[in-house]
C-alpha cells in the first residue's frame, strides 16, 4: 500500500509560481511511475504530467508544456510539480498518483488532493 500526501497548493495571481510535492510512504524511485492529475470545478479529473520510475522521462499534457516541471527526489521518495506562469484555467484541485512500472494509465494510489487557485 502506498499512501501519497500532497502539499502546496494555494492562492496566487496569474503569472505566478506554485511548487506542489508530493511525499509518498513508500520507497518509489526504480519501482512507480508518478504522476500529477488535475480536476476543474464541475469537470473530470484530467492527467497533467508524469515520470517514469527511473526519472529519466516525462510526459505532459499540451496546455501546461513548457510552463509546468515534474521532477522526483529519491532520497526524500517526493515528486513535485513546478508550475510558471499560471493561469486561471490552471485553477483545479491537483492530484498525485502513484503506479508501479508504467507510468501510462490507471493509476492505483492517489493522494488526497490540494487546491489550486489561479485569479486573474
Amino acid at each position: 500500500q502506498v499512501q501519497l500526501v500532497e502539499s502546496g497548493g494555494g492562492l496566487v495571481q496569474a503569472g505566478g509560481s506554485l511548487r506542489l510535492s508530493c511525499a509518498a510512504s513508500v520507497r518509489t524511485s526504480r519501482s512507480y511511475a508518478m504522476g500529477w492529475f488535475r480536476q476543474p470545478p464541475g469537470e473530470e479529473r484530467k492527467f497533467v504530467a508524469a515520470i517514469t520510475s527511473s526519472g529519466t522521462n516525462t510526459y505532459y499534457v499540451d496546455s501546461v508544456k513548457g510552463r509546468f516541471t515534474i521532477s522526483r527526489d529519491s532520497a526524500k521518495n517526493t515528486v513535485y510539480l513546478q508550475m510558471n506562469s499560471l493561469k486561471p484555467e490552471d485553477t483545479a484541485v491537483y492530484y498525485c498518483a502513484a503506479r508501479y512500472g508504467d507510468y501510462r494509465p490507471p493509476y492505483r494510489y492517489w493522494g488526497q488532493g490540494t487546491q489550486v487557485t489561479v485569479s486573474s
